[in-house]
């Protein structure tokens, strides 16, 4: 694999230099001969980990493919076009989980595929994508005989991030959360409050408007920021939805940390903390994460028939990148640190709540 990441300026989250697991922003993207990752910001970490080997579970741990081959990931943010594989065609980048599984779609229907908010001509990227991050599951698009599956990736959950002090935001329920998102409550316990909201596409955005009852957005809403990241709450009494997961890697310096200055992550669920521990050491509260309304399985995504051993189209390579049962896999969730799944742990992900896929129709 060709990959055009600058291992001396430490370019990638969780590429391994020297025997380090370094934790940098990226600054190039891959262009792939192998397998491509695309979508979810709030996976995009843990999968650059896992994709371009990591340490930081004590061992050496790298997601490889059946013969050997590297995998391609591509950050959800970045520049406005890519190119996933080698000669192919440039394309808009998939910003989230719902661009994410969008552009896997069109890789395997050959339709145009179009990135929202972005000014990238649509193009034709059929085979230029294998697999979709996605952090929440299909929803009305589950099909028992659709082409595409969702294997579960990890169990995160959802809160909201907001700078100001605990005292005056840091416990919010589900229904203050609805009437500040309607711009019905604009001050709470005296702090003036602003919303914002991730991106057209963001998976953490949907489900947690879904969680606070899918309310209708008022005018004060800012729209289209960049998900998990809290740089954006520069001001007092901005708040806004944010990964668990995200803030427990970014904390732990796992992940490139940009939860902002002044900024804290909330609690919907009154006491029950989103994590326990403090500093660079922060642990998910399986509490937290069990919650019904607030914990959410995320998942990867690929061509059901490019996994199934008993179709034309089955590539053992790919299916050996999303089985559980192999110790270095995406979707593995083993405990011992030279598994995936010890790599996940540290990026704030639980073990799924369910290991069984989804079948779903294209996006």
């Amino acid at each position: 694999m060709n990959l055009k990441k600058a291992a001396a300026a430490c370019a990638a989250v969780g590429l391994t230099v020297a025997g380090l697991a370094i934790a940098t922003p990226a600054h190039a993207d891959p262009v792939s001969d192998s397998y491509v990752l695309v979508g979810s910001d709030t996976l995009q970490d843990a999968g650059n980990a896992l994709a371009n080997g990591s340490n930081i579970s004590g061992f050496s741990v790298r997601t490889l493919a059946g013969n050997g081959s590297a995998i391609g990931s591509f950050d959800a943010f970045g520049s406005a076009a890519i190119q996933t594989k080698p000669g192919g065609v440039h394309f808009g980048r998939p910003a989230g989980s719902g661009e994410g599984v969008a552009a896997l779609s069109r890789s395997i229907d050959g339709q145009p595929f179009t990135a929202a908010n972005n000014t990238t001509p649509a193009a034709v990227i059929t085979g230029q994508i294998d697999i979709a991050r996605s952090s929440s599951g299909p929803g009305a698009a589950q099909d028992a005989a659709g082409p595409l599956v969702y294997i579960p990736f990890g169990r995160d959950a959802v809160s909201y991030a907001y700078n100001g002090t605990e005292a005056t935001l840091g416990q919010l329920t589900g229904a203050q959360l609805r009437q500040v998102y309607e711009c019905t409550l604009t001050t709470i316990n005296g702090v003036a409050v602003t919303p914002l909201l991730p991106q057209v596409g963001s998976g953490t955005a949907k489900f947690f408007l879904g969680a606070i009852g899918n309310p209708t957005l008022g005018s004060c809403v800012v729209q289209n920021v960049q998900e998990n990241d809290g740089t954006v709450l520069n001001a007092a009494g901005k708040i806004a939805p944010f990964s668990v997961a995200s803030w427990v890697a970014q904390k732990n310096n796992a992940a490139q940390n940009r939860t902002g200055t002044g900024t804290f992550l909330g609690s919907t669920q009154g006491a029950t903390a989103p994590f326990t521990g403090t500093g660079s050491a922060l642990v998910p509260n399986s509490a937290f994460y069990n919650n019904t309304t607030w914990g959410r399985d995320t998942y990867v995504v690929v061509e059901n028939a490019r996994i199934d051993s008993t179709s034309p189209k089955y590539d053992a390579n790919l299916e050996a990148l999303v089985n559980r049962a192999n110790a270095t896999s995406l979707t593995n969730f083993g405990s011992f640190g030279t598994t995936a799944g010890a790599v996940k742990t540290k990026f704030g992900f639980l073990a799924p709540s369910s290991t069984t896929p989804i079948r779903a129709k294209l996006s």
